[in-house]
């Protein structure tokens, strides 16, 4: 089969390298790709959001399957575009895609299909927001309406925080028409876990959990981000809770979104808060998490391959998905500035030194090649991604591969995994003493 990934991101190394693992797969292009991502596909010059041009390269290649990667393309129509021109993708329509889209259509889609999501307000303008912040009480959350790479969220704990969040929203418009609207919330306490889960239209596969690491720093302080880290098992949920939150969030939304002519093909993702209550919804999006992707293919069994061409013709042939029974980390590496204006351009030494480290595997997010040298080009740079036995041994591996890669403004979270480790051992210290 001829296979078009496209993206540009770790999210995107990974699912091809993990394509290119299948024996089904006969030509494998990403578009636009980086130089990670050369080493296992064609890499075509054209940007996720030009969804004609796309299409038209897909058509002339004959490819047989498109993967979306990142939310914008899948938020413009790209699915519409290829399936009005008889091409098989996997991703949903621009309908489904408002699920991501817009945080305030979530919102009301989650209160009118009753599923457990945080308090909130919608407010148009800067006294609303604060009128309902003040309703709240401090800590409280703002998000932007719109798509805002993974940085629209603020969570303002003090009085001078919110002051600040607002003048982000409505005096220096950080987020512009992505911050037309706010949705105001209440604070959540409790642990977030990643839920995704494989979508035909009627069936869900679910993946194995993940815990996703959002804040730029250590012990979850500092802005929010992408992404910075990420392992699976996320280590969070009780026996049979997995399949609770799938009967009573994931499935009532895929057939929420069906009763409401919005019939969903894709990745359907539920960022979830493990409160006191029982799990809520924090978002939803409409494709892979990053870095959460990477994780979850390195444990992948099953060949994904076919896996998503039968979802993209409208029913999984699988009744579910395999996951390896050992652990899977990644730790992104970024450049200083980030989330803000990042450091470009520096050059990338000990790559190789790196991927010679046993279980590591190295995704390409945000490089360029300058004269045969690999540079930075973003903000998340890299992403170090290994196995092992267990969480213990995959988060050594990665931090040992990571101590191997330099460049100047070079960054990183060194907790990933602490927190769940040390309770872990806590637990463990306690069975032993009983």
């Amino acid at each position: 089969m001829k296979v078009l990934v496209i993206g540009s991101g770790g999210r995107e190394h990974a699912l091809c390298w993990k394509l290119r693992q299948s024996p089904l797969l006969s030509e494998l292009y990403c578009a636009p790709g980086n130089p990670g991502i050369a080493t296992v596909a064609d890499r075509v010059p054209v940007a996720p959001e030009e969804i004609h041009e796309l299409a038209g390269f897909a058509s002339a290649m004959s490819i047989d399957l498109t993967v979306v990667g990142p939310e914008l393309p899948l938020t413009l129509g790209l699915v519409d575009e290829f399936q009005a021109r008889g091409l098989r993708v996997f991703g949903p329509r621009k309908a489904a895609a408002e699920l991501e889209a817009s945080k305030v259509f979530a919102k009301e889609f989650l209160a009118r299909h009753g599923l457990p999501t945080a308090e909130f307000v919608i407010a148009h303008d800067r006294k609303e927001a604060e009128r309902a912040a003040r309703g709240f009480g401090l800590p409280v959350v703002l998000k932007a309406d719109g798509l805002a790479a993974g940085k629209g969220v603020i969570v303002a704990t003090t009085a001078e925080e919110l002051d600040r969040g607002l003048e982000l929203f409505y005096e220096e418009r950080r987020f512009g028409t992505a911050g037309d609207r706010v949705v105001v919330e209440r604070f959540l306490v409790g642990e977030e876990v990643s839920f995704m889960a494989l979508a035909d239209g009627t069936r869900l596969l679910p993946c194995a959990t993940v815990r996703d690491y959002k804040r730029l720093l250590d012990d979850d302080r500092g802005p929010n981000t992408g992404g910075m880290g990420a392992h699976s098992p996320s280590g969070l949920l009780a026996a049979g809770q997995g399949a609770e939150i799938l009967e009573s969030i994931l499935y009532p939304a895929l057939n929420g979104l069906a009763e409401e002519n919005r019939p969903f093909v894709g990745v359907l993702y539920a960022g979830l808060m493990l409160t006191a209550e029982g799990p809520k919804v924090l978002e939803f999006n409409v494709r892979f998490g990053d870095p959460e992707c990477q994780a979850l293919m390195l444990r992948l069994e099953d060949d994904l391959l076919p896996l998503l061409a039968a979802g993209a013709a409208g029913g999984f042939g699988a009744s579910r998905l395999h996951f390896r029974k050992e652990a899977a980390a990644v730790l992104v590496l970024a450049s200083e500035g980030y989330p803000d204006k990042a450091v470009q351009g520096e050059p990338i030494e000990g790559l190789e030194r790196a991927a010679e480290q046993p279980g590591v595997e190295i995704f390409h997010a945000a490089t360029a090649e300058r004269d045969g040298q690999i540079v930075s080009a973003g903000g998340r740079v890299l992403n170090i991604a290994a196995t092992g036995p267990d969480l213990a041994e995959a988060l050594r591996a990665a931090y040992a591969a990571a101590r191997e890669i330099e460049w100047p403004s070079k960054r990183l979270r060194r907790d990933i995994g602490r927190r769940l480790l040390e309770r872990m051992d806590a637990s463990a210290e306690g069975l032993s003493s009983t």
